[in-house]
């Protein structure tokens, strides 16, 4: 692996089932940072969802998480030796790299709103943030049914601290606003969304 571009053309549908697709996530790290075609396209499909979810959920434009996407595989690709398993899981490790991308990139741009529901579905509920605890065990439906039923700028709050692992600041940043509004708009989603999970009537107010 030479460039950025194979990263992109290293996640070839036909290859899906192979072996290596049950080696475990430390493996295909190791084999993305040595070059191996077959371990980083396992690596690639593995985390995949996951990585654009993050992007997407932070810069609310398809193309943009695309570019930050393939530069966070180009950073595990270069920089995977300094991977430290003690610290992270390989999946939680890749999230913070998305994640620190996509607010570099956030700060030159204007994220565009995206529709929460659309975010749950672009990475298949990824839970990397510490408020997506009330949310384990849930199933995609149930997610994006709950998030519908909040007001809109609500749902991406909790949607950036639950999917894409940010902190209030960070969701401010994103969001473009005041620090007390993103910790107030993550609160009260929060809430809600526990009555909704608990009783699907319970988020109608």
């Amino acid at each position: 692996m030479g460039t950025g571009a194979e990263v992109a053309v290293a996640c070839d549908v036909r290859r899906i089932g192979s072996p290596v697709d049950k080696l475990g996530d430390e493996a295909l790290l190791a084999g993305l940072g040595a070059g191996d075609e077959e371990l980083t396209a396992a690596f690639v499909r593995r985390f995949g969802p996951k990585v654009y979810g993050v992007a997407l959920a932070i810069l609310g434009d398809q193309a943009a998480a695309e570019d930050v996407s393939q530069a966070a595989f180009e950073r595990a690709w270069r920089h995977g030796s300094s991977y430290d398993p003690r610290r992270a899981t390989v999946g939680t490790w890749l999230a913070a790299v998305t994640r620190n991308l996509a607010i570099d990139a956030a700060r030159v741009r204007r994220p565009t709103p995206v529709d929460p529901s659309a975010l749950l579905e672009a990475a298949g509920v990824v839970r990397v943030g510490t408020e997506a605890e009330v949310l384990a065990g849930e199933t995609a439906a149930e997610l994006r049914a709950a998030l519908r039923r909040l007001p809109p700028e609500q749902a991406r709050a909790v949607v950036l601290c639950g999917l894409a692992g940010l902190s209030a600041s960070q969701v401010a940043e994103a969001e473009q606003i005041p620090l007390g509004t993103a910790k107030t708009r993550i609160r009260t989603a929060m809430g809600r969304l526990r009555v909704a999970l608990a009783d699907p009537g319970g988020c109608d107010d």
